[in-house]
């Protein structure tokens, strides 16, 4: 079971990383390279997780296992397929499509577009709740060791077809068309599709504790522990009273009234969870410009660094996170689950000091005066000299000290985890690398220690949950990584120059710091509760 659970993962994390760069590439293409369709689809996406996680990680604990897996599997991968084709028509008939109804089938078409790509979205991260937050916890047996193994594995899994996957299905849109790129997606979904469903299914029949779940209550027998409640509170008229309202209430009233119920308790489970701190602090680690997305490699063209040593970074980078999955096993072997978190913690943090220091090293285009328009003439006139300085170390290749952080498309190819950057004038070198140097090289290195604790978190996550709350404090988890998120995204908008970019990386390592200081918090009180045990 454990081979097919890696084989049916990794076709689903590789559709599912072809998909999140190809749509981000069909968006841009569709609206005239504009970044408008791929930010409202970032929007809907982080908003439906935020606002629905709890929902589908209740879902995934109401109903077999096998019924949650097949039923995601089944959405995500149709919806995608749908989405594929509505896109081959819009790319090869566009001009046809835009003449009709004055444009709006146009309009109607983004629309589809966005919300079926949203729906295969969410129909992903409840099956990634579904398999590697449930089952693979019974297929192990609850045995610590072999978790620890399976999760490091699915890991690797990861951070292998999340380089690879790209680069494929980019080959093909570029060697052929947008058109053909569709259709490549199409295909393999419908295989994936298949493959999946077929091991999926035979892990199910293989390991019969799958098949063992606790009862769940269905809407109506929600009311039934409230309104004992009431009665003990208000008596049996008042109760009676109540409970003629509720039942008197439309179905639909119901469902809406329990939908809301869900999501509370939800939220309320997952404060009550004795890994609460441990959950917190991963997802606290979100809010940061510190990883491999357009907005670090964006600010790294700035400071004239190419498209080609962009890439080879990232690929050192994916290299470092399976050093990050190898330490894991060894150190949870060696000191304790608890302890690896604490030593993966201090080692991701040392790592980031390296960034603190590029903010201040020669190189950094850091401009303190830009956020502080009320500094007196005198003032500006006595930094002006530095100022200028600070401006030489600046790529050349900016037509203005004010330019964004994320440069003109014209001149950059998207990935979903970089942009490689194009006609790069020469000549253009800042006057010293120190500062880039030091913050990539923090960057990278501190990835060991982030997928370590990572993994840390995962896996008391898994341990400490009970079964039939696993899915809906894992949905809650997954909207709050959504929502830490949409923070950094934020920052950036309130600070998009590449002056201010070392403010951000002060930023996101205080918040990289609470987050680690929570998981020492938990790390304490989980030491001292075992003390209190023995």
């Amino acid at each position: 079971p454990k081979f097919l659970i890696y084989v049916s993962g990794a076709l689903s994390m590789w559709g599912d990383r072809m998909w999140h760069f190809a749509i981000s590439v069909f968006l841009i293409e569709l609206y005239g390279r504009n970044l408008l369709l791929t930010a409202v689809f970032g929007l809907v996406v982080a908003g439906s997780v935020l606002l629905l996680g709890a929902l589908i990680g209740d879902w995934v604990d109401r109903n077999p296992r096998n019924k949650v897996a097949h039923a995601s599997l089944f959405i995500q991968n149709i919806s995608v397929t749908v989405c594929s084709i509505v896109l081959m028509l819009v790319f090869s008939y566009k001009q046809r499509i835009e003449q009709i109804w004055d444009g709006w089938l146009t309009v109607v078409c983004y629309t589809v577009v966005i919300i079926l790509a949203d729906v295969a979205n969410l129909a992903s991260t409840a099956l990634t709740i579904a398999i590697q937050r449930d089952w693979i916890v019974v297929i192990t047996g609850y045995n610590r060791g072999h978790l620890a193994g399976m999760n490091a594995t699915m890991r690797r899994i990861d951070q292998v077809t999340n380089i690879l996957a790209p680069l494929a299905v980019g080959q093909v849109m570029t060697l052929a068309s947008n058109v053909v790129g569709c259709g490549f997606i199409l295909g393999w979904n419908l295989v994936s599709l298949i493959v999946e469903f077929f091991f999926l299914s035979r892990v199910y029949r293989i390991v019969p504790a799958l098949s063992v779940k606790p009862p769940t209550m269905e809407v109506d027998q929600v009311y039934l522990p409230r309104i004992e409640r009431i009665r003990s509170q208000e008596g049996n008229c008042n109760a009676s009273l109540n409970l003629k309202e509720i039942t008197n209430l439309p179905l639909c009233f119901r469902r809406f009234r329990w939908l809301v119920s869900t999501c509370k308790d939800g939220w309320r489970a997952y404060y009550r969870q004795p890994v609460f701190l441990a959950g917190m602090g991963l997802a606290f680690l979100y809010t940061t410009v510190l990883g491999f997305d357009c907005i670090t490699t964006g600010y790294a063209y700035t400071q004239g660094i190419s498209g080609s040593l962009l890439s080879l970074l990232m690929g050192v980078s994916a290299i470092t996170g399976l050093m990050g999955t190898v330490m894991f096993t060894r150190l949870r072997k060696t000191y304790g689950l608890v302890n690896t978190g604490i030593i993966s913690s201090c080692l991701h943090l040392g790592c980031l000091l390296l960034c603190v220091c590029s903010v201040f090293a020669p190189g950094s285009p850091m401009d303190l005066s830009l956020l502080m328009p009320y500094i007196t003439f005198n003032s500006s006139i006595e930094f002006g000299g530095m100022t200028s300085q600070r401006q030489k170390h600046t790529n050349p290749m900016r037509g203005g000290s004010n330019q964004p952080l994320v440069p003109d498309r014209s001149s950059i190819h998207w990935t979903n985890n970089t942009v490689l950057f194009d006609n790069v004038p020469s000549g253009t070198a800042p006057e010293s690398y120190i500062s880039i140097i030091l913050l990539f090289l923090g960057v990278i290195t501190a990835r060991i220690g982030l997928w370590s604790f990572d993994l840390t978190v995962t896996q008391l996550l898994q341990e400490n949950i009970c079964e039939s709350e696993r899915g809906v404090v894992n949905g809650v988890q997954s909207s709050m990584n959504y929502l830490m998120d949409l923070l950094h995204f934020i920052m950036v908008i309130s600070a998009p120059q590449p002056q201010h970019f070392g403010i951000l990386v002060i930023i996101s390592v205080l918040f990289i710091t609470t987050g680690h200081t929570m998981y020492f918090l938990y790390a304490h009180k989980a030491k001292k509760k075992r003390r209190l045990d023995t």
